[in-house]
């Protein structure tokens, strides 16, 4: 899977699950709405305060599972962290053009905009019709 098909994936699917890891090793994982910036970098936004946002400050390598309409699936992982500056800008932009509603909650100041820098990628394609796995890191 190149970048681009990422980027068309995400935002045609729009949720994912993230998967984290507490200090002690125990896991958690959140449904979340999700964005794809024209870099390829997966953006949500969450509470400060949210067991995800604690984890991935503590422990910031993440899984993801993006679809799962139709047998067709993404799953990747890598580092997350909550954006700031012109980073948090960029990454809102995206994440407001597929959610525009969560134009209010970046406006609050508990509520924080994470980005995903995914290194392993795994594609999923479980229809008879056109089965296929493909994995591995992201090329362009």
């Amino acid at each position: 899977m190149n970048r681009a098909e990422l980027i068309e994936f995400v935002r045609h699917r729009g949720l994912a699950v993230v998967a984290t890891r507490d200090v002690a090793g125990a896991p958690e994982a959140a449904l979340v709405g999700v964005a794809a910036t024209d870099r390829g970098e997966l953006v949500f936004d969450t509470s400060a305060h949210s067991r995800k946002c604690v984890n991935l400050t503590s422990f910031p390598r993440v899984a993801v599972v993006i679809g799962w309409d139709d047998e067709v699936t993404v799953q990747g992982e890598g580092l997350a962290e909550v954006t700031a500056g012109p980073e948090r800008d960029r990454c809102l932009s995206a994440y407001l053009e597929q959610y525009p509603d969560g134009r209010d909650r970046a406006q609050d100041p508990q509520i924080v905009l994470v980005r995903v820098l995914l290194d392993w990628v795994r594609h999923c394609d479980y229809r008879q019709e056109s089965f296929g796995i493909v994995e591995g890191v992201l090329d362009d």
